[in-house]
């Protein structure tokens, strides 16, 4: 039996109705009813929140976003928006001209690195 958030769908005049099954050949004498007074009706495939012409153009449009072939142009870089590098490189600390890269964290001592009397 297929998950329940997957049936046949007649839409009319753009919009769904309460007409549902899970397999075509049931609603297919309604669509036939409604299409003599109606002729834009059509039945559709309901799936992942989407209304599609059959479940194998849904089954193939599954495989294909998983196998990636739709994202093919995208890089392992790739991050939305228009500018493509890490947010985050701008808040690291980088060595200054002339000084020796110190991480913070209390490698000084006190008084300037000068022992205690």
């Amino acid at each position: 039996m297929p998950p329940r958030h997957t049936y046949w769908t007649i839409i009319l005049e753009g919009g769904p109705t309460a007409f549902r099954a899970s397999r075509r050949e049931e609603l297919l004498p309604t669509l036939k009813q409604l299409q003599s007074r109606h002729p834009d009706t059509v039945l559709k495939w309901f799936a992942r929140g989407r209304l599609w012409n059959s479940p194998e153009e849904a089954k193939l449009y599954s495989l294909m976003k998983r196998s990636g072939v739709l994202y093919s142009k995208r890089g392992p870089d790739w991050r939305p928006g228009g500018e493509h590098r890490d947010p985050r490189e701008r808040f690291k600390k980088k060595p200054q001209a002339g000084r020796p890269y110190r991480p913070t964290g209390g490698t000084r001592r006190h008084g300037g690195g000068r022992g205690r009397p």
